[in-house]
């Protein structure tokens, strides 16, 4: 019998395939969640990070974060590469695909983007700067990844997938959640202009799910407003990406999935 745990798992060495996780900038994130699932489910696993971002948010650099997420998923196997890149840079998602095919030494199979600026304001104090930043980073750089994921891609026809975090928060939270809305779209784009490479392409909103940014208020608001009572887990939504990447949710494409718990 065939477990979750054993589901199209690839065998150790060159046959396991590579994923590109990018935003994995400290352990507890939705990012190294991932990363740390999919290496246990046989995968090779390059990641992103970005350190001076989270200099400028309220939980601070976490020193050593990259390498202490690195040693987690070669203990289970997988092949890592680490690359800290600044994607409001037009330039770095090329950079990026071209390191991890100088590192690892072949091309990127699933693309999953974490990546995120998300800093709050209102309609009537957001600045442009900031409007820019957030576009740049959260619609404009999951553009630019995808695109470089199309020109590369050369696995077999069916296996490559494409997965982006998205939210649906925007009141008191404009630029973020006005271009987590323009990410819906980019990605789900790309299910039907990369249909010709077999590759899929999902977007999943996780909810609410706290890993150190929300007050105790914000987290007394989104348990309530759960019917199970809880918050999410950054392991709920890697779960989710787990299995789409696998062989079994090869029919999934195309699609703004709520993973958030019934979150209303």
């Amino acid at each position: 019998m065939t477990t979750n745990s054993d589901r199209d798992r690839p065998s150790h060495g060159a046959d396991r395939p590579l994923a590109l996780v990018t935003g994995v900038g400290r352990t507890v994130g939705i990012g190294a969640g991932i990363a740390r699932r999919l290496a246990a489910s046989g995968w090779d696993i390059a990641f992103t990070y970005w350190a001076p971002y989270d200099d400028r948010m309220s939980w601070g650099r976490e020193t050593g974060a990259a390498e202490t997420i690195g040693r987690t998923l070669a203990e289970a196997g997988a092949h890592t590469a680490a690359i800290e890149a600044d994607l409001a840079d037009p330039k770095a998602p090329a950079r990026v695909f071209d390191a991890v095919e100088e590192r690892l030494g072949r091309p990127v199979t699933a693309l999953v983007m974490c990546h995120c600026e998300s800093v709050d304001s209102g309609l009537l104090d957001t600045t442009v700067e900031s409007f820019d930043r957030h576009f740049a980073v959260n619609a404009r750089a999951t553009w630019l990844l995808i695109r470089e994921f199309g020109h590369r891609f050369a696995a077999a026809p069916g296996t490559g997938r494409i997965i982006s975090l998205t939210s649906d928060h925007t009141v008191g939270n404009l630029p973020y959640g006005a271009s987590k809305g323009a990410l819906d779209r980019i990605t789900l784009a790309a299910a039907r202009e990369l249909a010709h490479l077999g590759v899929t392409a999902n977007a999943i909103n996780p909810g609410p799910v706290d890993t150190g940014w929300m007050s105790e208020e914000m987290r007394e608001h989104c348990v309530r407003g759960t019917p199970l009572g809880r918050l999410g887990t950054p392991r709920d939504t890697a779960h989710l990406v787990d299995f789409l990447c696998s062989g079994e949710g090869g029919w999934i494409n195309g699609q703004l999935l709520m993973s958030n718990g019934g979150f209303a």
